[in-house]
């Protein structure tokens, strides 16, 4: 019997920590929306410079590719 209530509390605690998770982080979330707002347009500013570049060295090999051929 005392294994079954172990095993109870162990069930119980889990179920917790998933309705925190469920409930309490969504609210954090939204109480540091601004802060996550900053780093969200951080983010999203790194990944389009990083394309940004990409795009570039492409068509730096390209015009180098062309230049090589012409010679």
């Amino acid at each position: 019997m005392k294994e079954a209530q172990d095993i109870l509390r162990v069930v119980g605690i889990i179920l917790l920590g998933l309705f925190v998770l469920v409930v309490g982080v969504p609210l954090v979330l939204t109480a540091a929306g601004i802060t996550l707002g900053i780093l969200g347009f951080l983010l999203g500013l790194a990944v389009a410079l990083i394309k940004l570049a990409v795009v570039i060295a492409i068509g730096y090999l390209v015009l180098v590719g062309i230049r090589a051929l012409l010679r």
